[in-house]
């Protein structure tokens, strides 16, 4: 868990949870609707794209090390701009990620990606509206053509594990 300073405000901002407390977090945790509005406020509060940009920067700077043994070709996101890597573990019936990216933009969309979706159950992943999400967020708009493209084939490889997932039982 880390402090984020959002303009004079604190708050806490988890990624990649360790398991240990998960289990206690899910009780608390925020709800995804919930989640996108503290993202939503922050993103406003930060007013212009540099800044914005530079937030979710700062997200993935916050990801904790993918290890080298998850650092393989059958992890990899396809389409993305740089190397992005995502995998996934199921604990008390929820889908934990964990990801990285040699690109700092790229880590600091998936570490948005993954305060949204890491510690749900995949029916909650899979009843998320992430196209109308990020929208909201504005996010595809400031990326370029392939950098929004690889935001998106983040978004389809967590919902393709929580689909495999939930078939799975």
């Amino acid at each position: 868990m880390h402090d984020r300073n959002c303009l004079g405000t604190t708050r806490k901002v988890v990624v990649n949870p360790a398991e240990a407390y998960l289990a206690a977090m899910t009780d608390s945790m925020p709800t995804i609707d919930e989640t996108l509005a503290e993202l939503v406020e922050s993103f406003d509060l930060l007013g212009d794209w540099e800044g914005r940009i530079g937030y979710v920067i700062d997200l993935g700077r916050d990801l904790e090390p993918l290890p080298e043994t998850d650092r393989v070709e059958a992890n990899t996101v396809p389409g993305c701009a740089a190397q992005v890597w995502l995998t996934q573990r199921r604990q008390d019936g929820r889908l934990v990620f964990y990801a990285d990216s040699d690109s700092a933009l790229s880590k600091g969309n998936i570490a948005l990606l993954l305060l949204l979706y890491s510690g749900r159950t995949p029916e909650q992943i899979l009843a998320f509206d992430a196209r109308a999400a990020l929208d909201r967020l504005g996010l595809p708009q400031a990326l370029t053509r392939q950098r929004a493209n690889g935001l998106n084939n983040m978004v389809g490889r967590i919902r393709e594990a929580a689909l495999a997932t939930s078939a799975s039982g």
